[in-house]
C-alpha cells in the first residue's frame, strides 16, 4: 500500500516538474512570437522604427531599437509638461497665472489660438495653455510654455535630475520646424502676424526637402524609446511629479484629441490611454503614452516612433496601431496581475 502511494507521490511530482517546465517553455516560445511579430509588422512603414513597451506593475518588457534615436516632434511636449508642472510645484508659477498673447507668440500650427491673436489684449492662463499643448498639439501655446518652464535647458536638467538619458531637448517648436522646412528665422521683433507664411512662400519644394533630409540625421530633439518610456513611467509611478501634478497632466494626456489611429487604433473601444502624438512630415511619426489594461491587469508605458518612412500617413498609423494591439495582447495575456500603483 505505502509503495503504491510512493508510486502516485513521484508520478505527482514528474507531472509537477513537467508542467513548470511546459510552461516556463511556453512563455519563451510567445516571447519569441511577439519578437518576429513585431518585426514584421515594423516592416510595413519602410522606414526605421523604434518601441519600447514596459508592463509598470511586473516590470516585463518589449523593444525594438531600443536606444537608437528618433525625432521626438510633438511627443517632446511631454517633457515640457513635466518642467512646467515642477515649477508650479516650487510656487514659481501657478497654473492660473494669465499670460498676455503677443504677436510674436504666434507660431505656425496653431488653430484655436489663430483667432484669438487677433483680439488684442488676449490672456490665457497656464492651464489653458497646458490644455491647448497636450489636447490639441497647439505650438504657440507650447512654445509659450517653454518660455514659461525656463526653456530648453530648464527641461534638459530636468530630465538629468531624473536621471533619464537619451532624450535631448533643444529648440522651440518654432525653430522645429523652421529647420525642417529650411526657413531662416528673422529676430524675433519681427515676428508679426502672417510673418511664417511670407517666409515659407519664398521657399521650393526642392529647398524643403532638402532641409527634411538634413533634419533626419540631426541629433537635437530626439530620444531614444528607452528614454521616453523611463520619463512615462515616472511620471506614472510618481517619482517625477508630485501626486496633484501627476494626476493633472495623465487626466490631460487622456483627453488628447490626435492621433487616434496610432496607439487607439486597435485597441478595444473605451480603453483608457494617456498619450501624446507627434509628426514631422514623413520624417516623424510618434505616439506615446500609457495603456490601462482591462480586468486589473495593470498598466503599459510604451513608445513608438516611426522615421524616414516612404509610405503615406495612413500606413505609418497603422504600423504604430497593429505594433500597440500586438504588445496589448501580449501583457494582457502574460502578465494578468492586480494594479499596485495609483489610478
Amino acid at each position: 500500500m505505502f509503495k503504491g502511494l510512493n508510486f502516485l507521490f513521484l508520478v505527482g511530482m514528474t507531472l509537477l516538474v513537467a508542467s513548470t517546465g511546459f510552461a516556463q517553455t511556453g512563455k519563451d516560445i510567445a516571447a519569441g512570437r511577439l519578437e518576429r511579430e513585431m518585426e514584421r509588422i515594423a516592416k510595413l512603414a519602410k522606414g526605421k522604427v523604434g518601441i519600447y513597451a514596459v508592463h509598470l506593475e511586473s516590470g516585463m518588457e518589449v523593444s525594438m531599437n531600443l536606444k537608437e534615436r528618433f525625432p521626438m516632434a510633438s511627443t517632446v511636449k511631454v517633457a515640457i509638461a513635466v518642467q512646467l508642472l515642477k515649477k508650479i510645484e516650487k510656487g514659481e508659477l501657478s497654473l492660473m497665472t494669465m499670460v498676455d498673447l503677443q504677436p510674436s507668440d504666434l507660431h505656425p500650427g496653431s488653430g484655436t489660438l489663430d483667432v484669438l491673436f487677433a483680439k488684442p489684449g488676449v490672456q490665457l492662463s497656464v492651464q489653458n495653455l497646458l490644455e491647448l499643448m497636450m489636447t490639441i498639439s497647439d505650438n504657440s501655446a507650447t512654445d509659450i510654455l517653454l518660455r514659461l518652464a525656463g526653456g530648453a535647458e530648464a527641461v534638459r536638467d530636468c530630465l538629468k535630475n531624473l536621471g533619464i538619458q537619451g532624450m535631448s531637448v533643444d529648440r522651440t517648436i518654432i525653430q522645429l520646424i523652421a529647420d525642417l522646412e529650411g526657413i531662416t528665422l528673422p529676430p524675433q521683433e519681427q515676428w508679426v502676424s502672417g510673418f511664417y507664411s511670407k517666409l515659407w512662400e519664398t521657399t521650393t519644394p526642392a529647398s524643403r526637402l532638402a532641409a527634411e533630409m538634413k533634419l533626419r540625421t540631426d541629433p537635437r530633439d530626439t530620444s531614444t524609446p528607452e528614454a521616453m518610456v523611463n520619463l512615462l513611467s515616472q511620471i506614472y509611478k510618481g517619482t517625477a511629479l508630485q501626486p496633484e501634478s501627476r494626476d493633472l497632466l495623465l487626466a490631460v494626456m487622456e483627453r488628447c484629441k490626435g492621433g487616434t489611429a496610432r496607439i487607439k487604433g486597435y485597441l478595444p473601444p473605451e480603453t483608457v490611454v494617456a498619450h501624446k502624438t507627434g509628426t514631422l512630415n514623413a520624417s516623424a511619426t510618434d505616439d506615446v503614452g500609457i495603456i490601462t489594461l482591462p480586468d486589473h491587469a495593470g498598466h503599459i508605458a510604451i513608445a513608438v516612433f516611426v522615421a524616414s518612412s516612404a509610405q503615406p500617413m495612413a500606413e505609418r498609423e497603422q504600423t504604430i496601431a497593429h505594433l500597440s494591439r500586438t504588445v496589448y495582447d501580449y501583457f494582457l495575456f502574460q502578465q494578468p496581475v492586480t494594479s499596485a500603483y495609483p489610478r
